[in-house]
């Protein structure tokens, strides 16, 4: 059985670090039950009969969105409400084709009796909010609706929401985000039960409750009044819908959201633009905990509306913290710290960690989904895989957002995706693969050697943890190459290019070469494992054998067993090395451990030298072992290690400078 111990200050400080991150994030966790039970008492909003049809502004913040603008025009000017009342915006930053074709149909429907406008821009100076508060000038309705290029409401969406403004003080009526594409793939229906955590467990805990609640920026209405005195819309932050909900509610005005109305969109399909859409928001949010914690801090609100909204803007985080645990973890089981939750009961340890986890989670999706909640577990399923991936992607967003990297606002293209048979491959806007992957294929090599580490220190409970981990960095990697610009699918009855071609060539040779780099780093990690740790581990459990027996012969053999294991000489702490950690040193106590047998054994097992002789041997064989403790950690980063890390990683970089330029010698091709 594993005994607690800390055998040296690096080990002490990362079982301290490692500790203190499990209990953020588990309060982060804990937080997100206390909102399940809060959602549970959720009371519905009341609505009223509308007396009077209210002016209503549409307004369609698009950029480059050729395959889904139509769309959405054509579905806000097929709304069930009257024309004398609705003004539609469509406010068009576009820079290729979507400009003709909503030129055009801004036309036809202005044509039609539309009050309808396409708004254009100098310039993208502050991207989607700063095109929302350039439209607001011109804005003279009583209500403001937003939708995204990827959204279709229904006809009866404006008369039904605006319907919920039944206090003169709600500012806003955020609306349910339906999934039009959830069933494409797995992607999207992680994406799917993703966004439905978020509505029907924190937006239903928040809405209507003295709790700060999000606008998510689109499908919802706001009122004109309320955005004005909230100070208009800033362009400070990727997410200027929760900068202004979070300003407007600290005004005193009051957000409500109605899940209910479920306004249909398209999930990102490919997974560099999920990705895009996830850095976005885990940036944005930091930006606004940066911007806005100092007010909610100071303001006469309740105490748990500040802790709920500090939670809600600082909660990525997390993710941060995950990748740190992560990088942790083997080293304290190659130092053999026991860290089950109740020590030495490994079976409680996993029950710990399925109770705060999936059996957790799969009781809230039960509760959600009710009848269909067995469909939505294995979607759960794909979101452990992807949020575990994601946290690279994720962390990289927080230290951008912290320091303080400005940032164009890149939005998530769409590809007009509905059916499961639409093909998005041979589409426009179809993102490459950026250098988080680098990261993301590097933790996934670096889980596969804890996974080692964690079976060869016994503690196999573990292995499991680590690899969900592993399956979701190298998920998101695979998917993020092979959804990437450089491999195209061949859509029926096209022709691919000489080009393309030679592209998806260097794409089949590159992600091989990747393979390769893995399965190689794998096979030399495992080898240096059996070859410069793993005798170390032999000696620790031969020493514990020394320190449990008398018998001199077992000693001697034992003795010289250790003696052939370890290494004649060096000391492999590089970072203020001590005797204690001198393989020279521990092979001379080991050598002094042998001549004290030799006199012992010559005398009677009863007699007072023998005892106090063995007494000496267990005492130095209980200082080796804890020397060997010390030193192991630095074992697994040692001079030539990291040396062949910096070569494993250049190659990796090459093959992506390789891919880079492949990708533009083929956009060249394109362009002539």
């Amino acid at each position: 059985m594993l005994t607690h111990v800390l055998p040296n200050t690096l080990t002490q400080f990362l079982w301290n670090v490692f500790i203190g991150m499990a209990m953020i994030i588990t309060l982060y966790t804990c937080n997100f039950y206390y909102l399940v039970v809060i959602a549970r008492r959720h009371k519905k909003n009341s609505s009223i009969e509308l007396t009077e049809t209210p002016t209503v502004t549409l307004q369609l913040p698009i950029y480059n969105e050729k395959y889904v603008a139509s769309r959405l025009v054509d579905a806000v000017c097929a709304l069930d409400y009257p024309k004398d009342k609705l003004c539609i915006q469509v406010l068009d930053d576009s820079t290729d084709e979507t400009y003709d074709l909503l030129e055009n149909l801004v036309s036809n429907y202005k044509n039609k009796g539309f009050d309808i406008h396409h708004i254009r821009r100098s310039n993208r100076k502050g991207y989607k909010a700063g095109a929302l508060r350039n439209a607001m000038k011109f804005a003279k309705s009583d209500f403001i609706a937003i939708f995204d290029a990827d959204f279709i409401p229904p006809t009866w969406f404006l008369k039904k929401a605006l319907s919920y403004f039944s206090n003169s003080n709600i500012g806003l009526v955020q609306c349910r985000w339906g999934h039009i594409n959830e069933k494409y793939s797995p992607l999207t229906k992680a994406q799917a039960l993703s966004l439905d955590f978020h509505f029907l467990v924190e937006q239903k805990a928040k809405s209507n409750s003295h709790l700060f609640m999000s606008f998510n920026g689109t499908a919802g209405i706001w009122r004109t009044q309320c955005i004005e005195d909230a100070g208009g819309w800033h362009t400070a932050t990727l997410v200027e819908d929760l900068d202004l909900s979070y300003r407007a509610q600290m005004k005193g005005w009051k957000c409500v959201f109605i899940p209910d109305i479920v306004v249909d969109a398209e999930l990102p399909v490919q997974m560099n633009s999920a990705k895009r859409q996830q850095f976005r928001w885990a940036k944005g949010s930091i930006q606004c905990a940066v911007k806005l914690l100092g007010d909610v801090a100071i303001k006469k609100i309740p105490v748990d509306t500040k802790i709920q909204a500090f939670v809600q803007l600082t909660r990525h985080i997390v993710h941060p913290l995950v990748l740190a645990q992560f990088l942790i973890l083997p080293i304290l089981l190659a130092s053999k710290i026991n860290l089950y939750v109740i020590s030495g009961l490994p079976a409680l340890t996993i029950v710990a960690y399925l109770a705060m986890g999936p059996v957790a989670y799969i009781l809230v999706i039960q509760q959600m989904y009710a009848k269909k909640w067995r469909s939505k577990t294995l979607s759960y399923l794909y979101l452990i895989i992807y949020s575990a991936g994601m946290s690279v992607n994720n962390t990289v967003a927080v230290f951008d957002a912290l320091f303080g990297k400005k940032n164009e606002f890149l939005r998530t293209p769409k590809f007009g995706i509905i059916k499961n048979d639409d093909d998005w491959r041979d589409k426009a806007y179809a993102l490459p693969f950026t250098k988080t992957t680098l990261l993301e294929i590097f933790f996934g090599v670096y889980g596969i050697v804890g996974m080692f580490v964690a079976i060869f220190s016994n503690n196999p409970i573990f292995v499991p943890i680590i690899g969900i981990q592993v399956a979701g960095f190298l998920y998101i990697a695979y998917l993020s190459i092979s959804h990437s610009t450089f491999k195209k699918g061949k859509s029926r009855g096209r022709v691919e290019s000489k080009a393309e071609k030679m592209a998806n060539n260097y794409y089949k040779l590159a992600l091989a070469g990747i393979l390769g780099l893995i399965v190689i780093g794998v096979v030399m990690a495992f080898e240096e494992y059996g070859s410069t740790i793993y005798p170390l581990d032999q000696s620790r459990g031969i020493l514990s054998r020394i320190q449990a027996t008398s018998d001199p012969q077992i000693i001697a053999n034992d003795i010289k067993t250790v003696q052939q294991l370890l290494p004649k000489s060096g000391n492999p702490v590089w970072i203020f090395p001590t005797q204690d950690t001198d393989f020279g040193m521990m092979q001379r106590d080991l050598s002094t451990m042998s001549s004290t047998l030799d006199k012992v054994s010559t005398t009677s097992a009863d007699t007072a030298a023998f005892h106090t002789g063995m007494l000496n041997i267990h005492s130095q064989a209980t200082t080796i072992t804890f020397n060997l403790l010390d030193a192991t950690p630095y074992m697994y980063v040692s001079i030539s290690n990291m040396l062949f890390g910096v070569v494993w990683v250049a190659v990796i970089i090459g093959i992506f400078a390789l891919l880079k330029k492949k990708k533009q010698s083929l956009d060249k091709d394109d362009e002539s």
